[in-house]
C-alpha cells in the first residue's frame, strides 16, 4: 500500500492556487455575476463562481498528484461526476480515490458574507465500495472574504493528530495553528446547533433543538441567553468551528426528514453529501468526535449523490451530555422509530 504522506504538499499546493484564482475572481467580480446559476449538477446546484474552481481543479491533480500516482477523482462539475487520471488509465489501477469540493460554503462566499472552504479527502481506492471512514489524508483551506487578510489551513493524517497553518496574504507570512475543540462539559453560554439551513420542516429542527436547550439548561431566566446557535452554511466551515473551540455541538439532520417532507407534500431538498464531509478525519484527529445519526462512525459512500447526516461534539463530556438528549428528540419527533 502507497503512503499518503507524500501527497499532503502537492494538495496543500492545489488548495493555495485554487484559494488565489478564486479570491481574484471575487475581487473583479460583481455578486450578480458570481451568483448567476451555471448548472443544476448531480448533487448541488453549480453557481458561476463554483466555475471558477472546477476549472481549475481537474488539471492541477493530474499535474501534482496523478503524475506520480494515478487517481480516481470525484467531484461536483465532472462528467459523471468524477474522472480517472491520468485520463485514459482504468479505473481498477487508480492507487487513490481523490473525494473533493472546490468551494463548501458558496452561497456564503459569492455574497461575500463568510469564508468558503476547499476541502479534499483522499483514501486508498477500493472503488464504489470506498467510503468514508476509508480516508487517510485531509486537507481543508479557507478562502477567504476579499476584506479578509488571514486564511487558516488545517490537515491531517490517519492516527497523526491535526496541524493548522495562518497565511497572512498581505504578507505572505504563515505561522503555525493550534486546534483546540472546546474543553467545557456543558452547553452554557456556548454555541450549539441543529442546522436548518433551508425551507422544509424547520419546525421540526427547531423543536429537537428547543428539546435539547430544554432538557439541559432548564426554562432559563428571564432577559437572559444561555447558548447560541451559528447556521453557518458550509460544513467544512461547521468542522472549522468544532476544531478550533468555537462551538461545543453541532448537528445536521436534514435526510431524516425525507418522510415528514414527504407526508407534508414537500420535496426533499438538498442535504449534506460526501464531500461535504471528506475531511471529517481533521475534526476526529483534533479530537472533535463525529458520528452519523445513529451515534457510529461516518461510513457513507464516497460519492456525489449520498445524503448525510452527521452529528459533532467538541469532546466526550458533551457528546455524554446531549446524545441521549438529541436520541430521545429524534425518536419524540418520530424522525426514527
Amino acid at each position: 500500500m502507497s503512503d499518503p504522506s507524500w501527497l499532503l504538499e502537492p494538495v496543500r499546493a492545489i488548495h493555495e492556487e485554487i484559494r488565489s484564482v478564486v479570491v481574484q475572481a471575487c475581487e473583479r467580480s460583481s455578486q450578480e455575476q458570481l451568483s448567476q446559476i451555471a448548472e443544476d449538477g448531480v448533487g448541488d446546484t453549480i453557481y458561476a463562481i463554483d466555475r471558477i474552481s472546477d476549472s481549475v481543479l481537474t488539471s492541477l491533480f493530474e499535474e501534482r498528484v496523478a503524475s506520480r500516482e494515478p487517481i480516481v477523482l470525484v467531484a461536483e462539475g465532472l462528467p459523471g461526476g468524477k474522472i480517472t487520471l491520468p485520463r485514459g488509465t482504468d479505473e481498477r489501477e487508480a492507487v487513490w480515490r481523490v473525494l473533493a469540493d472546490p468551494i463548501d460554503g458558496t452561497r456564503c462566499l459569492m455574497y461575500q458574507k463568510r469564508s468558503g472552504w476547499i476541502l479534499t479527502g483522499i483514501a486508498p481506492n477500493r472503488g464504489e465500495e470506498t467510503v468514508l471512514a476509508d480516508i487517510e489524508l485531509a486537507v481543508q483551506t479557507e478562502i477567504p472574504l476579499i476584506k479578509q487578510h488571514l486564511s487558516d489551513t488545517l490537515w491531517a493524517l490517519k492516527g497523526s493528530g491535526a496541524k493548522g497553518e495562518r497565511f497572512n496574504r498581505l504578507t505572505e507570512g504563515r505561522m503555525s495553528l493550534i486546534l483546540s475543540p472546546s474543553a467545557a462539559t456543558n452547553l452554557t453560554h456556548g454555541f450549539a446547533t441543529v442546522s436548518r439551513f433551508f425551507s422544509g420542516a424547520r419546525d421540526i429542527l427547531a423543536s429537537i433543538d428547543d428539546d435539547i436547550h430544554f432538557a439541559l439548561l432548564g426554562a432559563g431566566t428571564k432577559g437572559k441567553a444561555r447558548c447560541f446557535e451559528d447556521q453557518y452554511l458550509s460544513t467544512g466551515g461547521q468542522l472549522y468551528e468544532l476544531m478550533t473551540g468555537h462551538d461545543r455541538f453541532l448537528a445536521d439532520l436534514r435526510p431524516m426528514l425525507r418522510p415528514v417532507l414527504q407526508q407534508r407534500g414537500w420535496n426533499p431538498g438538498l442535504c449534506c453529501h460526501p464531500y461535504d464531509l471528506c475531511t471529517e478525519l481533521v475534526a476526529r484527529e483534533a479530537g472533535v468526535l463525529i458520528t452519523d445519526e445513529n451515534g457510529r462512525q461516518l461510513r457513507c459512500p464516497t460519492n456525489l449523490e449520498a445524503d448525510v447526516s452527521w452529528v459533532g461534539y467538541a469532546n466526550r463530556q458533551i457528546r455524554a451530555l446531549v446524545e441521549p438528549v438529541l436520541q430521545t428528540a429524534i425518536y419524540r419527533h418520530r424522525l426514527k422509530t
